[in-house]
């Protein structure tokens, strides 16, 4: 499973904000390094091959709790699926269930292979509401306020630069005429909410600013 010491880079945000703008599904996982890898679901394939093995699609050699040949990625019409029919020893897990045969993949769902996880994203897909740490949190329920501090939360990603962190508490109060303390209480509410509490405080923000990007409550022409 991802290691929690593992921090997000602004790299690795800046490469998953990129391919979910190309608009093609993909599945997003750490490999044995630690390392961020991406892989698009080509729409002129049918099937990825998921495994141990050096010749799936989708090559997880690090695990060994994952079969040669594990599972497949399917696309079946216009979804793409995940097939595991006894395929794999261990088995294939989709946001915590056990797959028996074909499961329908939806935006954001957490597919685990092994001790292996891996998201699946396809932007195409429209959802009302957004699974942090297993359960749904409304996009409503973000308030105007908090949005705001959100949106000056990400300014510093604008250029999609390698290097950018999130705005300090005194460059957001500046730009929204807010005191700290005020900028500090709208942050520990949106870190309540996507349940960011127990997180060292410099990867709170970074993860709050993925959020943010990920779940549609900021966007690139907001910033």
């Amino acid at each position: 499973m991802r290691d929690p010491r593992i921090l997000d880079t602004p790299t690795d945000l800046k490469r998953r904000l990129e391919a979910e703008r190309r608009g093609v599904p993909f599945v997003c996982f750490r490999d044995g390094e630690g390392t961020q890898q991406i892989i698009a679901l080509d729409p002129d394939s049918d099937h990825l091959s998921v495994g141990r093995d050096e010749g799936c699609e989708v090559c997880i050699g690090w695990d060994e709790r994952v079969s040669r040949l594990h599972a497949r990625l399917e696309r079946s019409g216009g979804s793409w699926t995940v097939y595991d029919g006894g395929l794999s020893t261990n088995g294939t897990f989709l946001n915590g269930e056990r797959v028996h045969g074909h499961r329908v993949l939806n935006d954001r769902d957490q597919l685990r292979f092994g001790d292996t996880e891996m998201s699946f994203r396809d932007t195409t897909q429209k959802r009302s509401r957004t699974v942090v740490a297993g359960r749904e949190v409304d996009s409503a329920a973000v308030s105007p306020a908090q949005r705001k501090v959100l949106v000056a939360l990400c300014r510093p990603y604008k250029h999609h630069s390698p290097f950018a962190r999130p705005a300090s508490n005194r460059d957001i109060a500046g730009e929204l005429v807010l005191s700290v303390e005020s900028v500090k209480s709208h942050l520990r509410a949106l870190f309540a909410k996507f349940d960011l509490d127990d997180l060292p405080q410099n990867e709170k923000r970074v993860r709050l600013v993925e959020h943010a990007f990920q779940h549609g409550l900021v966007r690139d022409s907001e910033l």
